[in-house]
């Protein structure tokens, strides 16, 4: 077994600049959206590292460069999805992923079933397979203060053969 652990994190856009806001391949209804290269979704971003380096490929900047344009405004759910299969193409298999999304707002329950239903179609698994909980941080520091997101994930593998 491989347990790797990925993190996001996103400052949102000022609301002039119209972002949506999607974390988990779902547009979740709120005034701001995300900062960022590609949509922005810290859910995807942060499992798609843990993936990474549960299967020791590195990370997703090296794999989707921010300087890179093709990845400007990217689905990160595909991205994810495109990681994911270099980590079949090394031969492991995936087994389960836990993610904490800290978030003053918008509430994100409702949202959840959506989130885990999406990640785990981007790694060829069922939902059962995919835990997404989101918390507060309780009014502390920069989440709390609203100016953004924050995404941890645990991804585990297994490797074929073993």
């Amino acid at each position: 077994m491989r347990v790797g652990i990925g993190y996001d994190s996103h400052a949102f856009a000022p609301k002039s600049k119209k972002r949506k806001l999607v974390l988990g391949g779902v547009e979740i209804p709120h005034d701001r959206g995300l900062k960022g290269h590609s949509d922005a979704d810290a859910v995807a971003h942060a499992v798609t590292d843990a993936l990474l380096g549960a299967a020791g490929l590195g990370d997703i900047g090296r794999m989707f460069p921010n300087d890179d344009p093709r990845w400007k405004d990217a689905n990160s759910i595909h991205l994810l999805n495109q990681a994911f299969l270099k980590v079949v193409e090394a031969g492991f298999q995936f087994v389960h992923v836990d993610v904490t999304i800290i978030a003053e707002q918008p509430k994100l329950a409702p949202h959840i079933d959506a989130m885990e239903a999406n990640v785990a179609e981007a790694v060829l698994a069922g939902p059962a397979h995919v835990s997404i909980k989101a918390k507060t941080n309780e009014g502390m520091g920069w989440i709390g203060r609203g100016e953004g997101i924050a995404v941890l994930a645990v991804a585990t593998l297994a490797k074929h053969g073993d």
